[in-house]
């Protein structure tokens, strides 16, 4: 299934499909000591397969400087532009798996465009590792002027795709660029692109990108409606193994266990990386002259912290860098959540951003402590996302270690566990009664909110400036209560607001978290 009209955002780890050939003859040997070597001495053609080999490969690479893969590509495919790029299709055929009834086809992506890094592709059958190999005939280069002598192309990731869930094939999973994939729930369009590894994100001397240099697909058994994948990353920093396995469905489920091997200490690692594009909604308009009245990926990042508080932070376009660190133990769970399902909203037929997923992060095991680091990228254009979370450990990750941790995602509709609260529908700002001031109106819905108790009350409240006219509505009918009120930074260019709906000392809501800026 293809998904329809991409933007060039979307396009990053999206883009058209790519041929292949199963084969077991090899090709030039590489230099002994090279990356491409410990793969082929350890996991490549015709060897038997081992989960631990692709940790130990991980292991011997952290031992050796890092060596750049190579990133050259044979023209005409080192100067495509976007359009053409898209034009490169696969034949039907070109598909590892097709035809077996096994319930998954995969379709390794070509290089080209601005994914220029190759990946060794692998597959294991029978407990062997087969190369999976370039053949450009099984290229559409639609309108492009090919010579018959233009090389191995190589690939530069995969796509996943569903046929045996019922109905039309549904493409469920991309990996390509980085170490970025993206997952689907059955029905959805893709938007927040997961990392399987994040390093020194916004600062100053530059953000690192670990990228996969190989891939193990196991082949699937008929039956388990499961797809497990095996990459090798690798960068200038560290070395890793990564173990992901796909469960697509209403909600696609992946689990993901890494283990890192630094060459360096890493003081500024991201866990469960999630980026997404956030341009503007009710809460942020700035000077936006566009016909729809919104644009953005996910709403808001939620959280589960370590002591059980469900947290609401909307998103923001600033327009300066801004970098929040929600401090935690052992979270419970953390994620970029989009909750508006009405095509009315978005008014964005091309788009459709009421399909884009929500994805959820439950860690297994205990992290320990650390922040879930969110950054906000000021943006005029919806081609790059500009919204990171993570999380991020307190203490560096050492030189000479080896750590493992592991996630699962939930790719979906809604989060699989929600609060028993009422949560954050709305949240909407604009100019205040004068002067700096600005109004906000939130609102909350839920079950619990049908009833009104007679000691409901908002409580809100500020780091800096001040809160003024708090007023509340409350509407069991439609089980919603809305709270308005105005802060006044006086002369702060930044204040941290809270607001939650309680009686008693009892919560009924989430607990809405926003910062505002100039």
């Amino acid at each position: 299934m293809r998904v329809p009209t991409l933007t060039r955002r979307q396009a990053v780890g999206l883009i058209s499909a790519a041929p292949l050939v199963m084969a077991t003859r090899a090709g030039a040997q590489p230099a002994a000591g090279s990356p491409q070597a410990i793969i082929q001495g350890t996991l490549g053609e015709g060897q038997r397969f081992d989960p631990a080999g692709v940790v130990d490969i991980a292991r011997a690479l952290a031992r050796r400087p890092f060596v750049a893969a190579p990133a050259d590509l044979p023209e005409p495919f080192g100067n495509l532009n976007y359009e053409q790029y898209i034009d490169i299709k696969a034949q039907p055929s070109a598909r590892i798996w097709e035809g077996e009834g096994r319930g998954f086809v995969a379709e390794p992506l070509p290089r080209g465009f601005v994914f220029t890094t190759p990946v060794t592709i692998f597959t294991v059958e029978d407990g062997l590792v087969r190369r999976v190999l370039f053949d450009r005939n099984r290229f559409d280069f639609g309108g492009l002027n090919v010579p018959a002598n233009s090389g191995d192309l190589g690939f530069s990731g995969f796509r996943l795709i569903s046929t045996a869930l019922g109905g039309a094939p549904f493409e469920f999973a991309l990996v390509q660029g980085a170490t970025f994939f993206r997952a689907l729930a059955r029905g959805q369009l893709f938007g927040t692109v997961a990392r399987a590894l994040t390093l020194k994100p916004a600062e100053t001397k530059g953000e690192e990108f670990p990228a996969f240099r190989a891939f193990w697909l196991e082949r699937p058994n008929p039956g388990t409606n499961a797809v497990i994948v095996h990459g090798l990353l690798d960068s200038e920093s560290v070395s890793g193994a990564v173990r992901m396995t796909f469960r697509p469905g209403e909600a696609t489920i992946v689990d993901v266990e890494t283990t890192l091997f630094p060459r360096v200490n890493l003081e500024h690692v991201g866990l469960g990386g999630l980026a997404a594009t956030f341009m503007f909604g009710p809460n942020v308009r700035q000077a936006t002259d566009d016909l729809r009245p919104a644009v953005y990926d996910a709403a808001a990042l939620q959280m589960l912290n370590g002591k059980g508080e469900w947290l609401w932070r909307p998103l923001n376009n600033p327009t300066m860098l801004q970098i929040s660190a929600f401090v935690d133990e052992n979270p419970k769970g953390f994620g970029l959540i989009q909750r508006e399902r009405d095509p009315m909203f978005f008014q964005d037929d091309a788009q459709q951003p009421e399909r884009r997923p929500s994805v959820w992060i439950e860690p297994i095991g205990e992290w320990a402590q650390g922040a879930v680091q969110l950054i906000e990228i000021p943006s005029d254009s919806e081609v790059n996302d500009n919204i990171l979370a993570y999380w991020r450990p307190r203490a560096p990750v050492q030189a000479g270690s080896e750590v493992f941790f592991a996630y699962r995602q939930f790719w979906c509709w809604a989060p699989p566990e929600r609060p028993a609260l009422a949560a954050v529908t709305s949240t909407r700002s604009g100019r205040g009664a004068g002067g700096r001031r600005r109004r906000f109106l939130v609102e909350f819905t839920g079950e619990n909110l049908s009833t009104v108790p007679p000691d409901l009350k908002p409580v809100v409240a500020t780091s800096s400036g001040a809160i003024q006219n708090l007023r509340f509505w409350s509407y069991p009918e439609r089980r919603t209560v809305r709270v308005s009120f105005d802060l006044d930074p006086g002369g702060e260019n930044a204040c941290e607001m809270r607001l939650v709906l309680e009686a008693g000392t009892r919560p009924l809501s989430e607990t809405w978290l926003y910062r505002w800026t100039p």
